[in-house]
Parts: structure tokens; sequence; C-alpha cells
């Protein structure tokens, strides 16, 4: 987990307080003129939403707050507030145990993985999930079951205020709490920030703010800030004005950061110009997993130095090594006589090395290092012999920051799992294949269908990519040498799809000038919103992550317990 240099102790135990304003707003909303609320507080910390409850000298009925670390819940026990019950305790076995319903649920959850659980916990949250009909994985963060186990425990009419990773809007894991959430509530709103709330971690959060209401209607609307001080001027009445109908068939809510039109025109586009997706056409799998890319994948000097010429095989692994749409064999070429890692090792067994000084040479040095001890190595027949090798004719870049790329594999390289592999079907063209990619509607495509991390990294799993939609035609090959040289000499993405969306959308497909000028502003909106929250990131002195890790738990100062 990378974490800003000197982070402090109570940063790097999660201990991070639910800032005022958001605990004002979240409190306000919920409550707004009620004086009869029983209201819940699933995590309470050392009570931050208590206090401000005290400050407002809000009415309610009751107050229960849960909290399990024991000296936050001493904390919270100590303010003075009336009909408050402060339970130092599991919410997880809480929530299975109680007969208690609530009005109104409040909260900033624990960010914990679920291998962080311990037994107990993972069976109470498994409890919390089948109850609700919902799967429970290994994949499942705690926020997600306290959310679930939240709504379980409202009254018929109900809302809960959450502050949660941003990540409900666009991660797998948080697919079918989406689904859970617009089924089970009536109204959504999303508040997001354009600054960071905790400017001290890799995380961005949101507002989640859920209501019940007894009625057949399902809408949900998301409203963006510039940081959390403008929810101190921010109308109530502008979050009841809810406008858009949930899409239960949508896997992500950045889908909710575009407005009615740009919705509109994304959901019906695909079957009123007939455009196939990029699964029609090929099928997209991930890069060769070597278990160990830092000892297989090796530069020019290793090759020479272990005599392994027989066993070096050309390789392309990172996004930096390929500067357009065409990778070829002079592309290889040069990144072979630079130190980058160019080759990648695909040794046979044991046996078939037949006593090769050099190859053997390099496999004990591994062994000294302990790569065959690794748990993708361990498990194989003969530790060095990598599973799955096979080329593609075409790559496609796993994490992208300007915008994803579709590359022609011209050079005959191996990828490892930095970029995925694309294998076209029978019939398609390659050429036109990649061409066809590059349009604003594929780009806008891809920004759905991925999910951004930190350093505004937009990332595509095998899977999503398959879903973009690929207006494909054969003649779309004529561009692919334009493109390409266009990229080489550095021009903006922006010059490229002029000539592009005017003969693959315009002219292939039937777009009009203010169809192409819709989708060509929805890409820019989404991949401005990333890339923007990248620099901000950054102007903090934040690190790049290129791992994937998961940033630090988010709570109101408590009971996390760190990986």
């Amino acid at each position: 987990m990378k974490l800003i240099k000197h982070a402090s102790a109570e940063k790097l135990r999660g201990g991070f307080y639910t800032p005022e304003p958001i605990a004002a707003f979240i409190l306000m909303w919920g409550i707004n003129g009620s004086s009869s609320y029983d209201i819940l507080e699933p995590s309470c910390g050392d009570g931050v939403f208590l206090k401000h409850l005290k400050k407002q000298n809000y009415k309610f009925n009751k107050i229960t707050a849960i909290e399990l670390d024991e000296t936050e819940a001493e904390k919270a026990d100590n303010i003075s507030l009336n009909n408050k019950a402060v339970l130092n305790t599991d919410f997880h076995s809480y929530c299975n145990e109680t007969s208690e319903r609530f009005d109104f649920v409040v909260g900033n959850p624990p960010y914990i993985r679920y291998q962080y659980f311990d037994e107990a916990q993972q069976k109470e949250a498994a409890k919390i999930f089948n109850r609700a009909g919902l799967k429970y994985t290994k994949l499942t963060n705690a926020w997600v079951s306290f959310i679930v186990g939240s709504s379980l425990l409202l009254k018929e009419k109900g809302k809960i205020g959450f502050v949660v990773p941003a990540e409900i809007l666009q991660v797998s894991y948080a697919q079918q709490l989406r689904q859970f959430l617009a089924l089970f509530y009536n109204k959504i709103n999303i508040v997001s920030f354009k600054k960071l709330v905790f400017p001290d971690i890799q995380q961005e959060v949101v507002l989640l703010l859920c209501e019940k209401t007894g009625t057949d209607s399902h809408l949900i609307e998301h409203l963006e800030l510039g940081d959390a001080s403008e929810l101190e001027t921010l109308e109530i009445n502008k979050l009841k004005r809810l406008e858009k109908q949930t899409d239960f068939k949508s896997n992500k809510w950045t889908f909710y950061f575009l407005e009615q039109e740009e919705i509109d025109f994304l959901e019906t586009v695909a079957q009123k110009k007939s455009i196939p997706k990029i699964g029609d056409y090929a099928n997209v799998e991930v890069g060769i997993t070597t278990g160990a890319n830092d000892y297989f994948t090796v530069s020019l000097k290793v090759v020479e130095g272990y005599n392994l010429q027989e066993f070096a095989k050309p390789m392309v692994g990172r996004s930096v090594q390929v500067n357009s749409i065409i990778f070829n064999k002079e592309d290889w070429k040069q990144n072979r006589m630079t130190k980058a890692k160019a080759h990648l090792l695909i040794f046979p067994s044991r046996k078939e090395l037949d006593g090769h000084k050099g190859a053997n040479s390099y496999i004990l040095m591994g062994e000294s290092m302990g790569i065959n001890k690794g748990y993708k190595t361990s498990i194989r027949d003969d530790w060095f012999v990598v599973p799955s090798i096979k080329l593609s004719e075409a790559l496609f870049i796993r994490r992208n920051n300007l915008f994803p790329k579709l590359i022609v594999n011209e050079a005959g390289a191996y990828t490892t799992d930095t970029m995925h592999r694309v294998f076209v079907k029978p019939k398609t063209k390659i050429n036109a294949f990649v061409a066809s990619f590059y349009n604003s509607l594929s780009l806008a495509f891809s920004e759905i269908s991925g999910r951004s991390y930190g350093g505004g990294v937009l990332e595509l799993m095998p899977s999503e990519t398959e879903k973009i939609l690929l207006p494909y035609n054969d003649e779309n090959e004529l561009l692919l040498a334009q493109i390409d040289r266009m990229m080489r000499a550095k021009k903006p993405i922006d010059e490229i799809l002029k000539i592009t969306n005017e003969h693959i959308l315009k002219k292939g497909y039937g777009f009009t000038d203010n169809e192409i000028k819709l989708a060509d502003s929805i890409w820019k909106k989404l991949s401005a919103r990333r890339l923007n929250r990248g620099k901000k990131m950054f102007g903090q002195g934040l690190t790049r992550r290129s791992t994937g890790q998961l940033p630090l738990p988010l709570r109101s100062k408590g009971s996390c317990r760190l990986p």
C-alpha cells in the first residue's frame, strides 16, 4: 500500500475524521426538519456525527451508535446527548440480531478488505448479504456490507447518508451493490467533489444519499461540487429535484455524470445505428501471466550475458514502449537497443533444456532469489515454464492515460499482463479493426466501461474491453497508416478524431454533425474528469500508482484494522 511520506501513525491506522462540512450536510439532508426520527450510526468512531447532532441541537426520538473499537466507543459515549445509546460491538453482528428499525442511518463506514475480517465477522457479513439476496465474495469490502446492512435496518420509509469511496460508481465488486441500491431505493443522490476530501490519501470519495419513499419510481442524480466547503451553501431542495430515471441494466454509475440528453444518446445509439462491439470481432484475453515479470522479462544485456538467444522472444510490456497504433519490428528493435526489457524468456521443460549452461545458470539464479516459490511459479511442474504462450494479432493497453490504445502487433511481440492480447475472429481485417476504434464514440464507451485509479489512470479488463462499441467497416483500414503517422508525429488526439469521426462515424454509420459533436463532448467530459483528478493528486505530492493497490481505509476515526 503506497502512502504519502511521513504519514502519521493516525493516518497509517486509518483514523480519518469526517470533515465537519460533510457531517453537517448529511445530517441536515437526512433530518430535514423532522423531530421524531430513530437514527442509527453503524460505525461512529469517536462521534463526529454525534457532536454535530448536539451542536445543531437537532430533535430526534433516539440515536443508536455502534463502534467496534472500545477506546473510540468510550469517546463517543462521553458526548452529552439525550436519548443516545453507544454500543461497543461489531455492526454485522448487531445488524443480524436486532429487531430495531430506523428512519435514518448515517455515517462514514470502515474500508477494510474481506481478508482482514476475522472469521466471525466474515460469517456475519455473509449473513447480511444472504438476507439481501446478494452473493458474498472475497472481493467484498466492509463499506459494502455496511451499506447493505444499514439498508435492511430501515423502516418502510427511510434514508441512508454515507461517505463512501468513489469506487462505488465503477468497481466490479460493487456491481451487485449498485443493482441492489437501484431497486431498493426510490431516490439516489450522488455528490462528488473536484478536489479531494481527504487530501492525505489516494482516495476519492462521494456522498451516497438514498431514500425509500414507498413509490414505484426510481430516480438518480449526480451533483459535482468544487470541494466540501461548498456544501455549506448548497440548498437541500436542489437534491430533491431528481430527473434521471435509474437504468437497471447499467453496470456502472459513471453514466450519471452525464446530462440526460447524453445518457439518452448512449442508451440508444448502438441499436439506432446498428453499431457492434469489440467482442463481435475479437476475443480479448489477459496478457501472459509469468508469475514474476521482473525475472522472465529481460533486456538484451541479460540475454547476451547468459547466452539466452534461443529462449528470448520479442516482447512489449509497457505503454511507453508503444508510441503509435502499429507496433512493428523496427519499434521493437529500437526498444531492444535501449535498456528496456524487450524480451520474454520462454524456457522448455528441464529435460528439453539438455544441459544448456546459460539457461541452467539463469534458472539457478532465479531459485536463489526464491522465484520458484512464488504463488504462480510454485504450482508448475517446472517452475520456469510459463504457460499460455500465445501471440495475438493486436494488443490493448490495460492502463491508459490520455486515451486508450488498441494496437496492431506487426512485430509479433508477446506481452505480459500489463497489456491484453486481442485475437481477431475469422473474416475480421486486423487493420480495419484497429483503425475503427479511433473515434469519439468508442473512446467515450471506453471511459464508461472502464474504471479510473489514482493518477487519472483508466483501466479496462478484457470483458470490459469487449463491450466497447466499435463502428467497424472494412474500408476503415485505409485510415490506419494516416492515424499511425499522426501519432508518431505526436499530433493531438483531437486532430486525429476530426478526420476519423468524419470517415468512421459520419460516412460509415450515418452520424449527423450534432451526433458526432455529442459523442465527442461525452468522451471529453468523462476523460477530463478522470485526468483532472490525477492532476489534483500529483499536485498534492502523491505518487502515481501502477499496481492497482487499494488505498487506505476511510472512516470517521476509529475501528478500522489495516492490512
